[in-house]
């Protein structure tokens, strides 16, 4: 495959490394984004790389009718990346995350479906965060379970490990397959759980191929140092530039499956140009979980510094406490395997960082939101 491919959201973290690659295939690439002062700043100067040839950019957004006709002009593909990404945010700017995933994914398909196109396939950035808790193993049946999300009052009482409804004991925690139970818990990961629904069921309506993409923990050079929503290494790097305590949520061992920019967008990419539309969701990660104090610690390493980490016990209502991602699906459809280990990626992250001007460090001010809201202790 190959023709004019639109990325919405191709101005963001992923698009900037996705675009890059479309172009070296032989892609022609247009961009549809607003480029949000959340995501770019108030005045974004972080976009050299859209100078490349071949790049038509539309400043535009996705719940606009007009703009998705302008942007849908004579497009072969769509990589639909636009989207608000806060877990914490999403539970309180609720019809803000339904209209810009869930409302604009239904306008791009109502879109296709009301003027003359040549889109052959539609590839979606999902996430992982639609599985909730993911899988477990009970320890004495080895049976497959899938608790519910924490509740306020488990997380007020220290309870960080998801338990068995039934016996009380602690589960554990295993790879999370295509196949699990799907689970949201919060309304970010609700709304991604419905743009699939959405994509699935209008792609096969239409006649048009499609690639779901449910992405673990994404990180690395050009994410945005700007957001404190999301991005626990972005606000992890500004902190430990300022020399200040990194904050653990819970007590530091809730795990997550982290995943380099570069192996996301390889996967991406494949889903384009394999030759049999994938017609299914994939997960994409490193297959491996990894503690945030872990990460915490190695990042400390990679800009050449001691670890300064504290244990809060604080928490966030609609937080998972683990999951990582079996990617046995994406090394059998599309021959992808991750190459980027966490301690080279940790390190190339931290080199990029130290190029970029401090950002203002907000975590305090969007935790304050939350507790405004009670939806962290």
């Amino acid at each position: 495959m190959s023709g004019l491919v639109l990325v919405t959201g191709g101005a963001g973290f992923i698009g900037s490394h996705l675009v890059p690659k479309l172009l070296s295939s032989g892609f022609k690439v247009r961009i549809l984004d607003p480029l949000s002062a959340q995501v770019h700043g108030q005045v974004p100067v972080d976009l050299e790389w859209l100078g490349g040839t071949g790049i038509d950019f539309i400043r535009g957004d996705v719940t606009v009718r007009t703009d998705w006709e302008r942007a849908l002009k004579d497009v072969d593909s769509i990589v639909h990346l636009a989207a608000e990404t806060g877990t914490g945010q999403s539970m309180y700017q609720v019809a803000r995350y339904n209209e810009v995933n869930t409302q604009a994914t239904a306008l791009m398909l109502d879109v296709l479906g009301k003027i003359p196109h040549q889109v052959k396939r539609v590839v979606l950035s999902s996430s992982r965060s639609i599985y909730g808790e993911g899988a477990y193993l009970h320890p004495r049946t080895q049976q497959r379970v899938y608790p519910s999300a924490r509740s306020a009052a488990a997380l007020a009482k220290a309870q960080w490990d998801p338990v068995c409804a039934e016996t009380g004991d602690t589960l554990d925690v295993v790879a999370t397959t295509e196949n699990d139970l799907v689970s949201p818990a919060s309304i970010y990961a609700a709304t991604k759980y419905a743009q699939e629904d959405l994509v699935r069921i209008g792609c096969q309506s239409m006649g048009i191929g499609f690639a779901i993409f449910r992405l673990q923990n994404v990180y690395g050079e050009r994410q945005s140092l700007n957001n404190p929503y999301t991005g626990i290494l972005s606000i992890f790097s500004t902190k430990i530039r300022m020399g200040s305590e990194l904050p653990l949520f819970e007590d530091g061992e809730e795990s997550r499956d982290f995943v380099h920019v570069d192996d996301v967008t390889d996967a991406l990419l494949q889903g384009l140009v394999v030759n049999s539309s994938p017609n299914t969701a994939i997960n994409v990660g490193s297959g491996v979980a990894t503690s945030v104090r872990h990460v915490a610690e190695e990042l400390t390493r990679a800009f050449g510094k001691e670890p300064n980490v504290v244990v809060t016990g604080q928490f966030r209502v609609g937080d998972i406490r683990h999951n990582y991602a079996d990617i046995s699906r994406l090394k059998e459809l599309l021959g992808v395997q991750p190459k980027i280990s966490l301690k080279e990626g940790l390190q190339r992250f931290a080199d990029w960082v130290l190029e970029q001007p401090l950002p203002e460090d907000q975590l305090e001010k969007a935790n304050q939101e939350l507790r405004d809201r009670k939806l962290m202790n």
